[in-house]
């Protein structure tokens, strides 16, 4: 437990800090107007899904590096981070149109033309930030899994101080700065991803100078390339599921109103916040079993599991009693007191947030089990899981509860508890059952031959 909360509570506090930079930005225009906050929640659900489907090949070096740290050889390591970012450059290059384009694309899945259109205003701004924030998660998750995780969780704090003080400047003209309302808050965003991107290189290069991990970085190395796209892929697959279960609620949530929609983003960002929590146990989860797997240590791999469940479930047990029990003042802190909606907006938030408390021991489980899984390399049955499960389970119950029996949005929320439920039990069940009594079997079979 040392170990894992040594390794862990850096990688949790850096994914509240990072988390805190989209919750920022949704609390400072939820200040500003209710349509505002409402746009950024649209936006930032494109933006969220094409970076998941990216951040794949950066969530692969991570196993991938643990593993080589534990054999001893410096030369993978340096191969595998590099190789990360060639794939993530490559992919944020061709994202770019979708946000360049995204009020068709919202406009075509049934978002009000006025709200759609300024949507995308913010992400032709915000977009482009696809670039740093890619090449920030590769060399994250390459300190990480050489447990750096102090600097990852130091590198996000700068980031996200930064935000709020870009936001307070750009989006309500502050210190001499124009009143930007939410074109402010696309260009303070991409201020942020591309001082954590200096602050990423600076360390690595400090820190890790035996690495050489940018020399010759141009030149390709097309075994470990491939290597890197076939583990990242899944990976990046199993997220975008998951996330478009997310976003299929929120676009569900547009067709109910502007009013569900805010509230939906403030609950949804409250929620966001809590899975960083079990986020960062899931990456501790994925560098230790990584570790364990390049040793072929199974009895290390399970308690270092059986660890991370824990934790998972006792951070479950005091988000569930803080939603049920404070929900209003955890609402507040996104609206305006002199907001004219802020009644409605808070009635609604309160439902979803009772919601929330439902799902958080599922939610928790099924990404505590996706990190197990990826520390031992087993990405592509999980993504067919994830796909079932978000897609074909919980995106279909959604709107089975939200429009046809008629619950609206907590019928919306209602659904994609289904999916989780059905994620988590599913996954957990893998990893503990077929998954890690296959490498005993295999291992106790190397150790006799």
């Amino acid at each position: 437990m040392r170990a894992l909360l040594r390794l862990g509570l850096p990688l949790v506090g850096g994914h509240l800090a990072q988390f805190a930079i989209g919750m920022t930005d949704a609390a400072m225009l939820g200040w500003y107007s209710v349509e505002a906050l409402a746009a950024v929640v649209l936006g930032a659900t494109l933006f969220l899904q094409i970076f998941i489907l990216g951040s794949g090949f950066a969530m692969a070096v991570m196993p991938m590096v643990a593993e080589a740290q534990a054999q001893g050889n410096q030369v993978l390591v340096r191969r595998i981070a590099r190789m990360g970012l060639w794939l993530s450059l490559g992919y944020a290059l061709a994202s770019l149109p979708i946000f360049w384009f995204s009020g068709a694309v919202l406009i075509g899945l049934g978002q009000d033309a006025e709200l759609a259109l300024a949507t995308q205003g913010y992400l032709r701004i915000a977009g482009f930030g696809i670039l740093p924030a890619l090449l920030v998660m590769v060399l994250k998750s390459y300190l990480a899994a050489l447990e750096h995780t102090r600097a990852v969780l130091w590198i996000t704090v700068l980031a996200a101080l930064i935000n709020v003080a870009a936001n307070y400047a750009l989006i309500f003209g502050h210190w001499g700065a124009p009143e930007l309302g939410l074109a402010g808050a696309a260009l303070g965003s991409i201020v942020v991803q591309v001082v954590s991107l200096v602050g990423a290189v600076g360390y690595a290069l400090y820190a890790l100078p035996a690495h050489r991990l940018f020399h010759r970085l141009w030149r390709a190395d097309t075994e470990i390339l491939r290597k890197v796209f076939h583990l990242g892929v899944p990976i990046g697959l199993t997220g975008c599921a998951e996330a478009m279960l997310f976003a299929m609620a929120t676009m569900m949530m547009g067709w109910l109103g502007k009013i569900p929609l805010a509230a939906h983003g403030i609950a949804i960002n409250l929620a966001g916040a809590t899975f960083m929590i079990h986020l960062g146990l899931s990456n501790a989860a994925t560098v230790r079993v990584g570790n364990a797997l390049g040793r072929r240590d199974a009895d290390h791999m399970a308690r270092g599991a059986a660890v991370a469940c824990l934790l998972s479930v006792l951070v479950s047990g005091c988000v569930i009693a803080a939603f049920l029990l404070i929900p209003e003042a955890l609402i507040g802190l996104f609206l305006a007191v002199d907001e004219p909606k802020r009644d409605a907006i808070m009635a609604a938030g309160v439902a979803l947030l009772t919601v929330a408390a439902l799902f958080q021991l599922v939610d928790g489980a099924q990404v505590v089990a996706l990190g197990l899984l990826r520390g031992v390399m087993d990405t592509r049955i999980p993504m067919w899981i994830a796909v079932v499960s978000y897609l074909l389970i919980g995106v279909p119950c959604a709107y089975g509860l939200g429009f046809r029996a008629g619950w609206g949005g907590v019928g919306v929320w209602l659904g994609f508890v289904v999916g989780l439920s059905v994620a988590g039990i599913w996954l957990m069940w893998r990893f503990w059952g077929p998954k890690l009594r296959a490498l005993r079997v295999a291992w106790a079979q190397e150790a006799h031959r």
